[in-house]
C-alpha cells in the first residue's frame, strides 16, 4: 500500500515457468494483490503461480497478449486494487521498480506511468535487436506528432495504471493481440488521462518472452493503424468504440465464462 492506496499487480503470463519465480521474488512488500492470468500456456505456469502464493486465473484456450490483460484488468479491479502495475512474468522488465511506479502514480500527478527502455539509454545494451531499435524510433517519432504528446516510447510492457484510468478506457474494444498495449496508450491520450515515464533498464534472453520478426511486422502496421484510426476520430473524419465513452469496459465482466479462477 503506497499514501493508503492498495497495490496490485497483475502478470500476463504465457509458457513462464521458467522464470516466474525470479519475478515473483523481487516484488516489493507494498504489493498487496499478486495476479496472474495463464493464458492456457504449455507448460507448468498456473501450477507453479499457485504454489508461490498468486490468485491464478486460466484461459481456456490461447486467446492472445491482450486478451490477456484484459481478464488481468478485471481481476484486479474486482479485488479492491487503486493502483495495477503490469509485470511481465519473463523477467524482462525489473520488479524492483514496481514501488517507484505505483508511487507516481499514488502521488496523483498520473494516470499511467510507463518503463521506459529508451530513457538512459539502456535498450540496446540490454539486447534489444537493432531493428526492433529503429522500428521503435520511428513508431514513437509518427505517434508523437499524431497523439500530440510527448514520450519517450509506447511500445513497453511495463506499466502502472490507477483505476479510474481502467474504468473509463474502453478495453474491450480493443485488439486480443500485442497491439492492445498500444491502443491503450492511445486511448489514455485521447480521454485526456496524464502519462508519465521512468527509466527502465531491461534484459532480452532466451527464456525471455519476444515476438518474431514477422510479427514484430504485424504489430507495426497496427500501431500504424490505431494512430491514424486516433486522428480520424479526434479530427471528426470517422467515429470509433475504441475511442468513445460508450465503448465496452473490462468493469462489464465480459469474460466471465472464460477464466476459471483459484
Amino acid at each position: 500500500m503506497i499514501n493508503g492506496k492498495r497495490i496490485a499487480v497483475v502478470m500476463p503470463a504465457y509458457n513462464a515457468e521458467k522464470t516466474l519465480a525470479m519475478t515473483v521474488r523481487e516484488l516489493s512488500d507494498v504489493v498487496d494483490i499478486k495476479i496472474l492470468v495463464d493464458d492456457s500456456s504449455k507448460d507448468n505456469t498456473a501450477a507453479l503461480a499457485r504454489e508461490l502464493g498468486l490468485q491464478t486465473f486460466v484461459h481456456d484456450a490461447n486467446y492472445g497478449y491482450g486478451r490477456n490483460q484484459q481478464t488481468c484488468y478485471r481481476e484486479a479491479l474486482a479485488a479492491g486494487a487503486d493502483i495495477v502495475v503490469m509485470v511481465h512474468p519473463d523477467y524482462q522488465y525489473t520488479p524492483t521498480l514496481v514501488p517507484a511506479m505505483a508511487g507516481m502514480v499514488a502521488s496523483g500527478v498520473y494516470d499511467m506511468v510507463l518503463g521506459s527502455r529508451i530513457l538512459g539509454g539502456g535498450a540496446l545494451k540490454g539486447g534489444m535487436p537493432r531493428y526492433k531499435y529503429v522500428a521503435n524510433r520511428l513508431l514513437t517519432f509518427v505517434e508523437n506528432i499524431f497523439l500530440g504528446i510527448k514520450l519517450s516510447e509506447y511500445h513497453t510492457g511495463f506499466r502502472a495504471f490507477s483505476r479510474e484510468l481502467l474504468e473509463t478506457l474502453p478495453l474491450l474494444e480493443n485488439s486480443d493481440d500485442f497491439v492492445f498495449d498500444n491502443q491503450m496508450i492511445a486511448q489514455a491520450a485521447m480521454f485526456g488521462f496524464r502519462i508519465g515515464e521512468i527509466s527502465c533498464p531491461t534484459k532480452y534472453f532466451k527464456e525471455a518472452s519476444s515476438i518474431n520478426f514477422r510479427r514484430s511486422v504485424k504489430y507495426g502496421f497496427g500501431v500504424l493503424a490505431t494512430t491514424l484510426s486516433f486522428a480520424a476520430h479526434k479530427w471528426g473524419i470517422r467515429s470509433t468504440p475504441r475511442f468513445g465513452a460508450a465503448g465496452r469496459k473490462v468493469t462489464q465482466k465480459y469474460y466471465s465464462r472464460t477464466v476459471q479462477g483459484s
